[in-house]
């Protein structure tokens, strides 16, 4: 883990942050808004928008008590805080990012609606039957044992709970371009095609509501507020993402290609 973690660590992260904050116009001291920090906080492919999107797909409700694995920087628990009021608890490995999510969910005003957490996804520190939902968006490319990620999941989750998330998938040839968005080295990247995904989850209990390959979809830049509303550069995931250019055109060739493919699913258990 000491690859992932390292790639996963921004130095001065909350500095930077602030600094950002203060360029885009915005005053730190003055509650933001979760739709303003969109183009910053939201660490996956498709961004703010992809993150809607699964929220409808996954039907959240307001009394919906959500987990979010590999939170980053808490943008989507954010969303679901803000809109439609859900309480959730955010878990990632990075030290860095659990700073910078405490910092933003109280800039939004949001830190009683939201705890945030280090952990890891294969130990997830709940008890069982804990959650509504559990949501994942470009986590399990990091993680190697797929069916213990998914029995940690079942295992939180209340009966008839959706886990709702969004992955990449292995391709029709393997990723030869790095750095990528989530790993700097080959051996840091866990694909697996959708249909061993799709096996797997069935197997460790799972339902399929919904899953398909998402690939086409147009995706907005990653690296730039597009959101109506949001603003542009300089609150972007450069402040905290080094050489995030190269891994978004890395990315970005990998699925032109079809050496990676996105797909999007919610599952609930049997």
């Amino acid at each position: 883990m000491i690859g992932l973690e390292a790639h996963y660590s921004a130095n001065d992260i909350e500095t930077r942050i602030l600094a950002a904050v203060r360029a885009a116009g915005l005053d730190p001291e003055q509650r933001l808004s979760p739709v303003e920090l969109a183009a910053l906080d939201h660490f996956h492919t498709g961004g703010f928008r992809a993150s809607l999107v699964l929220r409808d797909l996954a039907k959240i409700r307001a009394d919906d008590r959500i987990l979010d694995i590999g939170a980053g920087l808490a943008g989507p628990a954010r969303m679901l805080a803000a809109s439609p009021g859900c309480q959730v608890e955010c878990i990632d490995l990075s030290p860095d990012y659990f700073f910078a999510a405490s910092l933003l969910n109280r800039l939004t005003g949001l830190e009683h609606r939201i705890g945030v957490h280090v952990g890891s996804a294969l130990a997830i520190p709940f008890p069982d039957d804990s959650f509504d939902v559990v949501w994942m968006q470009n986590v399990g490319m990091n993680i190697a044992d797929k069916r213990k990620l998914y029995e940690e999941v079942l295992r939180v989750l209340k009966r008839g709970g959706r886990f709702a998330f969004q992955e990449m998938a292995a391709g029709e040839t393997a990723a030869t371009y790095f750095p990528l968005p989530w790993a700097t080295h080959p051996a840091d990247n866990f694909l697996v095609s959708a249909g061993e995904m799709n096996a797997v989850l069935i197997q460790s209990g799972f339902e399929p509501v919904y899953f398909a390959d998402v690939s086409e979809e147009p995706l907005p830049p990653p690296a730039s507020g597009t959101l109506e509303g949001a603003p542009q550069a300089p609150l972007s995931l450069s402040v905290y993402v080094d050489d995030l250019a190269q891994k978004a055109d890395n990315a970005a060739r990998s699925l032109r290609e079809r050496q990676i493919r996105l797909v999007r699913g919610v599952f609930r258990v049997k």
